[in-house]
């Protein structure tokens, strides 16, 4: 592969195919962009496919931005047996039985997933119990205490029932596990249920209309081209008012000085561009002009 061979910043959204978890995405982005330091916001699980976003290099001090954003997804509910896993990957707990509510029925006892809900996390599952992911502690067979976590579903429809498939679409705040509205639904419904199959639409702003394949970044990585694939600056947080600084100021920043800068909003934090395509630092508003850089990416 042709890889850059200097440092390589910025957020790249991948379309991760089924079967590999989500480390094995940043490893595969390692290899095609030479770039060791990336890390993904927010995982997806073996089975499911879809968007997920990547930072590499000095953006990944941006992740603390994206750490409550909302995810959407459309997927399947099997309805007859649940699973220890509480999707098709996992070990059936019962023979299966027959789904007996219509389609709505079943909507109706999916009215109880709206809004702010407490939902108790799948023991197999990345959720970190005195440090270790739940799901090591289960595979190891010792007991796992997940505690139940505020959520918001803001919202879930079932779109349409064939046999004892059931597809929906959902969207939801970070921190909650499809699988468990899946798990639970079925109980609801009286026969048990799991996710069968689950694909990430959109992570908070970005959509799989802007996401890359496997294919076309290992092409790309072949192409040297790897930088035309990454999000442009500008699109990163757009919440945020944007400011280009001089050399001067940026010097200053760099060396964790407050710089003031001309006044353009009254927002707490602030995009510091060097250029229209080099995002240089996140800055904190002290007072009026004054901007304290609160992360650093020169």
């Amino acid at each position: 592969m042709n890889t850059p061979s200097g440092p390589l910043n910025g957020l790249l959204v991948f379309d991760k195919p089924a079967g590999l978890t989500s480390h094995d995405v940043v490893s595969l982005a390692r290899r095609a962009t030479g770039e060791r330091s990336i890390g993904h916001l927010g995982t997806l699980d073996p089975m499911a496919t879809g968007v997920l976003p990547l930072l590499l290099g000095k953006w990944t001090r941006l992740a603390q931005f994206f750490n409550t954003a909302d995810k959407r997804y459309e997927g399947t509910i099997r309805f007859g047996f649940a699973t220890d896993t509480f999707d098709a990957e996992g070990t059936p707990e019962s023979e299966a039985q027959p789904l007996t509510c219509s389609l709505e029925q079943l909507r109706t006892l999916a009215q109880k997933f709206s809004g702010a809900i407490d939902q108790v996390p799948p023991i197999f599952s990345a959720k970190k119990i005195n440090g270790v992911p739940a799901y090591k502690l289960a595979r190891q067979g010792k007991p796992v205490d997940v505690k139940p976590a505020r959520i918001t579903v803001h919202d879930f429809q079932l779109l349409e029932l064939n046999g004892n498939l059931a597809s929906f679409t959902m969207h939801v705040s970070s921190g909650g596990y499809v699988r468990s509205v899946a798990h639970e639904l079925g109980e609801l419904a009286g026969c048990g249920a799991h996710l069968a199959s689950l694909r990430r639409t959109s992570a908070g702003p970005f959509t799989l209309d802007q996401a890359t394949d496997r294919e076309t970044l290992i092409a790309a990585a072949n192409a040297g081209s790897i930088p035309d694939l990454l999000q442009h600056p500008r699109t990163l947080l757009p919440e945020l008012p944007s400011v280009i600084a001089d050399e001067a100021a940026l010097t200053k920043l760099r060396n964790g000085m407050a710089v003031n800068l001309p006044e353009f909003s009254q927002a707490p934090l602030v995009k510091i561009f060097r250029s229209s395509k080099e995002l240089a630092a996140i800055g904190r508003r002290i007072a009026g002009t004054l901007i304290q850089p609160q992360i650093n990416l020169l």
